[in-house]
């Protein structure tokens, strides 16, 4: 009984067996799934060449370049305020140290000449409870009888006062110096924090533009104005002899837009303008060697008598608005929604601005960006 049924019993087939044996539908379904697979495999293989991206134009690259300029602008700008106010801290650190230094040399000394009066009390067989309190270790303690003892009419009241307004005079300058260092460090922080973004995104824009025949990197100088590269003495200040310069006539060119100047602060800005062209792009610079937007407009006004804070989201109030129909030479004109890039207005729609790395300060349209606004420092 046993083998009858064991006879009847379906063989138990291998998991793989499917695919290793089977009617001639089976091979078929499997002759199918074969050619199916090799057929992925070899598109996999070939996808590197075959489905890839196609390289971009020169145009597209340009446009990606330009927008990473920008976005380096944006963060040169932001460079800029955070460096100018780690400067800004790190002054007011160095007066309050100082500051610090001297009332604590006045508190000494005035609690050297109480001591002086203590010991003068001791060798005369007493000591004015003011006098000890004044001595004790614990500052506080001291502060919290002060006013007690002054009240109590004690002869001393009036020196153990001053040495008191000294003391908290020195806590607060200490505790405003540990402040300020405390933001000074966090300042510093978002420095480098800009510093990295800004090298980021040149180093982008320069691997696009490696990508272009050197023709087609001539190409882009001549429609941009500038040599179409990046790495251009990034944050040194020095320039490497960037195309651009003076262009012919600019004496007699400078002469005249000075001449239409709303007034003589503005007609030496325009001056110095048409003096710093041909000078490179650096990110961060102020002059005289080389410049970014902000630093070339600041320079500029410097030389009319005017000081303008650093940034360009600064600069744009330092001054009244003026309408873009009522612009003058010396007018500052900024650019993009940000307000992250600005030149100098020189008329006829002109200006003459720093414009990127590569790029030397030129002269160049105003409408060559999305304008955002005009000011004249005053």
């Amino acid at each position: 009984m046993t083998a009858t049924v064991a006879s009847h019993r379906k063989p138990r087939q291998h998991p793989l067996a499917a695919l290793t044996g089977g009617s001639r539908s089976a091979r078929t379904v499997r002759t199918a799934a074969t050619l199916a697979l090799a057929g992925a495999a070899t598109a996999t293989a070939f996808d590197g060449t075959g489905q890839a991206a196609p390289s971009p134009t020169p145009d597209q690259v340009k446009d990606r370049v330009d927008a990473l300029y920008q976005e380096a602008e944006v963060a040169t700008q932001s460079y800029n305020g955070a460096k100018e106010a780690a400067d800004t801290a790190r002054e007011e650190l160095s007066r309050l140290q100082d500051e610090a230094a001297r009332r604590t040399g006045k508190l000494n000394t005035a609690r050297a000449e109480l001591g002086a009066v203590a010991a003068s009390q001791y060798r005369a067989g007493g000591m004015d409870p003011t006098v000890s309190l004044l001595l004790s270790e614990d500052p506080q303690r001291y502060l919290d009888g002060a006013a007690v003892l002054e009240r109590a009419g004690s002869h001393q009241a009036a020196a153990v006062a001053g040495y008191a307004r000294r003391l908290g005079s020195v806590r607060q300058v200490r505790q405003r110096a540990e402040d300020t260092a405390q933001r000074l460090v966090s300042t510093e922080a978002g420095v480098k924090k800009h510093r990295v973004t800004i090298v980021r995104k040149l180093d982008a824009a320069e691997q696009l533009l490696d990508r272009l025949t050197a023709e087609q990197r001539r190409r882009m100088a001549g429609a941009d104005g500038s040599r179409g590269g990046a790495r251009a003495d990034r944050g040194t200040g020095r320039g490497d002899g960037l195309l651009g310069g003076i262009p012919a006539g600019s004496a007699a060119a400078a002469a005249s837009a000075a001449a239409l100047a709303p007034d003589s602060r503005a007609a030496r800005a325009v001056s110095f303008a048409y003096s710093a062209l041909g000078k490179p792009y650096v990110w961060g610079a102020t002059g005289p060697s080389a410049y970014d937007c902000s630093g070339l407009t600041q320079a500029a006004w410097e030389s009319g008598g005017v000081s303008l804070p650093r940034t360009t989201y600064t600069q744009i109030n330092s001054g009244p608005r003026i309408d873009r129909s009522q612009l003058a030479p010396g007018d500052l004109v900024f650019f993009y929604t940000g307000i992250s890039h600005v030149g100098l207005y020189i008329g006829d729609g002109k200006m003459i601005h720093a414009p990127h790395p590569g790029a030397p300060v030129r002269i160049a349209p105003i409408d060559q960006m999305p304008f955002a606004g005009a000011t004249r420092p005053a």
